[in-house]
């Protein structure tokens, strides 16, 4: 299991260290949480704590626009680093466009998913589409449940594309559900309270990571 643990959850006052631990831990990823304040009713973050992270580790910066209208976005996050950047299918009224202005950027491109949105069929984006991204808690809040049932996209979802799309899970993943996470055939996990909200931050990626299911094989 690759784990992109989510920086929103970590101490701010300590991102430095906080890098260091993560890269000691073996993350496969940093995720970042970029919200508008409209297409969810939260703002944490934005480009600058990006650029500012950039040189500190040589881990991929793995974004996750939360944003009506993503386009102009892109250019911004490609000069800050990011490595990959997932757009929300609800948030693109032409969402082909936009993952191909990602590609063009020369970055991964993924297309996000509401735990309510079904996931359509995604041969139409076999060009320009590199992985999935599924909510698996309502993004309205640090604290929502994990929500099991949104993992029956994934089951459905995985065979369809021969393995060529890696399928991410987000929200309230903790040591305690990967096993839930694994067999549903989920390839890499964003958590943030998983890693960050209690015990020692290199364990808790072990345990998310050393987690093994025969469907991820």
């Amino acid at each position: 299991m690759k784990v992109s643990p989510s920086i929103l959850s970590a101490p701010i006052t300590a991102l430095e260290q906080t890098l260091r631990q993560l890269e000691a831990a073996q993350a496969d990823y940093i995720h970042f949480d970029i919200e508008d304040g409209s297409f969810v009713p939260v703002i944490n973050m934005g480009t600058k704590i990006i650029e500012d992270l950039r040189p500190l580790t040589q881990l991929p910066f793995d974004v996750h626009l939360m944003v009506h209208e993503p386009e102009w976005l892109i250019p911004k996050l490609a000069a800050c680093g990011a490595d990959q950047i997932a757009v929300h299918y609800e948030a693109c009224p032409y969402p082909r466009r936009t993952l191909s202005i990602i590609k063009q950027h020369g970055l991964k491109a993924g297309l996000a998913f509401n735990p309510k949105t079904p996931i359509p069929p995604l041969d139409y984006f076999s060009s320009c589409l590199d992985y999935v991204l599924v909510l698996t808690t309502e993004p309205e809040e640090g604290e929502c449940e994990f929500l099991p049932p949104v993992l029956e996209k994934v089951r459905r979802g995985k065979p369809c594309n021969d393995g060529r799309l890696m399928w991410f899970a987000d929200g309230g993943i903790t040591p305690e559900n990967i096993g839930l996470v694994s067999q549903a055939g989920v390839d890499a996990v964003v958590s943030g309270r998983g890693v960050f909200a209690r015990g020692d931050v290199g364990e808790n990626i072990a345990r998310l990571k050393s987690v093994w299911s025969p469907s991820n094989q």
